[in-house]
């Protein structure tokens, strides 16, 4: 939501010139602006493509002659991440982490999807602060996870929140703005990624055109509605199907499955779930007996492996079992050979065996 007429048009160029590979989008640079408002200089912190977003428009600032980056520089961490490749591409200096010589340089510094701790000294260097980008609505899921864990609790409404760096801890500094977002319904965790990431890029850009007047109405978070979002660890894939309904495992698979593959266990071996296709409703030859939760049934009809859980079945394309297998791979080289087909939870003691065992 763009606050005034001006900050709309200079996201309009931005924009057009992303859309046409421009790189000015015209117009007179009129009188020097005083200290008080832009042109910044900046001084960038980034590492993934969810910053790159941000850096692409700051690029494209940058290059106008309108005026709200006068310059801008980058900091990034070692390995050929996203943002050090846009930034050696489109040939802006980079620095390494942490950054020296950065007294009197910079107005403002902007932190996107870092990673890292900024300490007191640095952040002091800085006559604005250092602003950051952050994929939620703060104070709800602060932490590196937000998205995962916005996907994975079912939440249906999320957004952006820039806010001001404070030391010592991540994410509980003023919050100088914020915007909404509708979670599509069964969106992925790289789907609402990449719209927040738009999204913020757009918001940054309007918080930087007024910032002065944004800091002077910053609003300080509370604790009232603070959530954690802490890292996506690889035993969170470990299914439990005694516990878990479809619409979690759904979840769950939605928000970690770019990242890694939910797995069980299959006669004392890991086996990795891939291709989920959601509920499923099937019928059993005998309606009488309850299947075990880890039940499988092979749906020949759909080609699909239907696994028993806690409230229903959910269905599987594809499994890994040293090698990819289509379900009907599966049922004729695995689970007709057996008059019990059961996928084991990690809460047996040869799940938890085989957890400690695998690889992650």
């Amino acid at each position: 939501m763009w606050t005034n007429n001006r900050t709309a048009g200079v996201c309009l160029r931005v924009l057009h010139c992303l859309q046409t590979g421009c790189r000015t989008w015209g117009g007179v640079r009129g009188a020097h602006l005083s200290s008080s408002g832009p042109p910044w200089r900046l001084l960038f912190f980034g590492s993934d493509n969810f910053a790159v977003e941000s850096l692409k428009l700051l690029t494209v600032s940058r290059s106008s002659t309108d005026g709200l980056v006068e310059s801008l520089e980058v900091v990034t961490l070692s390995g050929h991440v996203p943002v050090k490749r846009f930034a050696l591409e489109n040939q802006l200096p980079t620095h390494s982490w942490p950054p020296d010589n950065v007294d009197g340089r910079f107005d403002i510094g902007v932190v996107v999807s870092f990673g890292c701790l900024l300490p007191e000294r640095l952040i002091n260097k800085f006559p604005y602060g250092i602003l950051n980008v952050h994929p939620s609505l703060l104070p709800r899921w602060r932490g590196p996870a937000p998205i995962f864990h916005t996907i994975l609790h079912g939440d249906t409404v999320t957004g952006v929140t820039i806010m001001q760096i404070r030391p010592k801890r991540f994410d509980v500094g003023p919050i100088l703005n914020q915007e909404g977002h509708q979670v599509p319904e069964d969106c992925t965790a790289d789907e609402l990624g990449s719209a927040l990431a738009t999204k913020g890029a757009h918001l940054l850009i309007d918080t930087l055109m007024t910032l002065p007047e944004r800091m002077g109405n910053k609003k300080e978070q509370g604790q009232t509605g603070a959530t954690f979002a802490p890292k996506i660890n690889t035993s969170m894939s470990w299914m439990v199907w005694e516990e878990q309904t479809c619409d979690q495992i759904s979840r769950l698979y939605r928000a970690i499955g770019s990242l890694t593959h939910l797995r069980t266990i299959w006669m004392g071996r890991t086996v990795k779930l891939l291709n989920f296709v959601g509920k499923c409703h099937i019928s059993l030859s005998d309606e009488r007996r309850k299947p075990l939760p880890g039940s499988v049934s092979y749906q020949r009809e759909s080609n699909t492996l239907a696994v028993c859980c806690k409230d229903g079945w959910v269905g599987f394309k594809e499994v890994l079992l040293k090698k990819r297998l289509t379900a009907a791979d599966f049922y004729n080289g695995y689970l007709h050979q057996t008059d019990r087909g059961l996928f084991v939870s990690k809460t047996t003691s040869e799940a938890r065996q085989m957890r400690e065992n695998s690889s992650l």
